[in-house]
């Protein structure tokens, strides 16, 4: 409201500081989500391995098959030939493989050698696409994560300069849209529960839909998606 050119301000009421703080204790809820769900990011983030580290895991997962064996012989003594197979091939690596060395191998010895590292380079690339595979799985996580998290925030500051403004407007009035609607905000409940820590890809995803088609809906009801 300008009166004589200049823009007046209502006094607020002890009744719309309430109000404000009710809407700063809600707003202050959600974003103890965010935290968990950020949270979330961080423990899924796992630390580089190192070249050693991937080969104790390897091993470790041929033992775990050992252990696991429902003692057939033929798949005892194909895990033990295996295991034979890469302790030879770690070896081998172990010491570098100079032209004089290997010229001085029978050929009997270069097949050996030959086989021992065709095991180990396919150990390894399962070891590797299994890795890139889990790396690109996070990194999709967590721009779902991302993005369901700013479109939340979105909808709680347009809701929230909603509120303000009409508790800044005149009592007897009402707050009205250029369409003459009153505006919609999100009021969706997420479901969420600490005991099943962060929503899953497949629960975000749907999230993330509810939450853009509610901030595209407020946007229209208001007149700011021109």
């Amino acid at each position: 409201m300008r009166v004589g050119g200049e823009k007046r301000v209502e006094p607020q009421t002890p009744e719309d500081d309430l109000d404000l703080s009710s809407e700063d204790e809600a707003v202050a809820s959600d974003l103890d989500m965010h935290a968990l769900i950020l949270g979330g990011l961080n423990q899924d983030a796992e630390p580089l391995k190192t070249a050693d580290e991937v080969i104790q895991e390897i091993d470790d997962m041929m033992q775990d098959e050992t252990c696991s064996l429902d003692g057939s012989p033929g798949s005892r003594d194909s895990v033990i030939e295996n295991n034979e197979v890469m302790e030879k091939a770690k070896e081998v690596l172990s010491s570098p493989l100079y032209e004089d060395k290997l010229r001085d191998l029978s050929l009997s010895q270069l097949n050996e050698l030959f086989l021992e590292l065709e095991v180990l380079i396919r150990e390894f690339s399962e070891t590797l696409i299994s890795e890139l595979a889990l790396r690109d799985e996070l990194e999709y996580e967590k721009e779902l994560k991302n993005t369901f998290i700013s479109l939340l925030l979105a909808v709680q500051n347009r809701r929230r300069q909603y509120h303000v403004e009409k508790k800044r407007s005149s009592k007897n009035s009402v707050l009205k849209t250029p369409n003459g609607l009153d505006p919609k905000y999100l009021t969706t409940v997420i479901p969420y529960h600490i005991d099943n820590g962060p929503p899953d890809n497949q629960t975000l995803q749907v999230l993330i839909k509810t939450t853009a088609s509610e901030f595209y809906l407020s946007n229209v009801s208001t007149g700011k998606d021109k």
